[in-house]
């Protein structure tokens, strides 16, 4: 287990690197962009290009991160207004049927990846193989299956809590146990 956690860390380390360089990737790109547009009436070929890969790199290398945070995107006014036993298994429920979709995302996305390797296609501005921006998908697409699938353990694991992430208990158990506390 102890290996396990020492990838983990390293995993994650690796995800807040890669996130935390795209976002400044982009930034940096954007804005530089719009001001040698206006300073210079130039702007740079390869703007848009490396612009769309840092998006491309820090959405799909998000999906992992925000999983384990707890972060992601989620409808959740039924389950807010679920009882405890209801929302613990929907927290089982909802990350295996999300890990799985995001297991045959990752596969197909694998076959699309291999065929544009097997093209040959190159980027227009920087001419660099176009692989290199899509191999990222599958990556993120994996990684985001296996932190769904973690996130389901962990609520199988602790069956009095229920946890949105592997880092993140649900904030309706701790808004609960305040309002017992207050009552008290």
């Amino acid at each position: 287990m102890n290996v396990l956690k020492v990838v983990d860390k390293i995993i994650l380390k690796i995800e807040e690197f890669i996130l935390s360089y795209a976002v400044i990737i982009i930034a940096l790109m954007v804005v530089g962009k719009a001001l040698s547009r206006a300073l210079f009436s130039y702007s740079p070929p390869f703007a848009d290009e490396v612009s769309q890969i840092a998006i491309v790199v820090a959405t799909f290398m998000g999906i992992s991160y925000a999983a384990r945070k707890g972060r992601h995107i989620s409808m959740s006014a039924f389950y807010d207004l679920a009882p405890f036993k209801v929302r613990k298994v929907l927290a089982v429920l909802i990350p295996l049927g999300t890990a799985a979709v995001l297991f045959v995302l990752a596969y197909y996305s694998g076959f699309y990846v291999l065929d544009v390797y097997e093209s040959g296609r190159v980027t227009s501005a920087l001419e660099m193989p176009a692989y290199y921006l899509y191999i990222f998908i599958p990556i993120g697409f994996l990684l985001g299956g296996i932190q769904f699938l973690r996130n389901a353990w962990i609520n199988i694991k602790h069956r009095d809590e229920v946890y949105l992430g592997t880092d993140a208990k649900d904030y309706n158990d701790e808004k609960t146990k305040e309002l017992e506390g207050t009552h008290l």
